[in-house]
């Protein structure tokens, strides 16, 4: 990364798009207890880590870009991606060190974590409403989890 250079975002709200997709490198390494430890150079403080790599990588994913995400809501900038092949593992002290990009979709990101709840009007058949009142049943409950199979998430 070069001296100075971040992104200038302001806060915006959580439900308008506001950028692309960013590519930051990660340092990998072994953890002398087991799995990975991971950091990211570029983002001060980040670093996460997992038993097997395909966590790391997700837990280094998710660290990354909550770190970013908190820097904009917070209204500061963040700093720009190191160049592709800049960022060499440089710890004497990491085991056996390599870099992995990690992909990160903050928008994704943002709705994901983002669980504000709001209010939406059904028309259900009033027979299957009672049905379910009867059986003590979270409407909204049973909504959102049908939502969410219905979207493989």
């Amino acid at each position: 990364m070069r001296e100075g250079d971040s992104h200038e975002i302001s806060p915006i709200s959580l439900h308008i798009k506001y950028m692309k997709t960013l590519i930051y490198p990660a340092i990998f390494s072994t953890d002398p207890e087991g799995g990975y430890v991971v950091t990211v150079p570029d983002l001060p403080g980040c670093a996460t880590g997992g038993r097997t790599f395909e966590e790391a990588l997700n837990m280094a994913v998710d660290a990354a870009s909550g770190w970013i995400l908190g820097e904009i809501e917070d209204g500061n900038s963040y700093p720009a991606p190191s160049e592709v092949g800049t960022v060499h593992p440089s710890d004497p002290e990491d085991i056996d060190p390599f870099v992995q990009y990690l992909v990160l979709d903050i928008d994704s990101y943002a709705r994901k974590i983002n669980n504000k709840r709001v209010k939406t009007n059904v028309t259900i058949p009033q027979w299957l409403k009672e049905t379910a009142v009867e059986k003590n049943l979270n409407l909204s409950k049973v909504l959102e989890d049908g939502i969410k199979r219905e979207l493989g998430l």
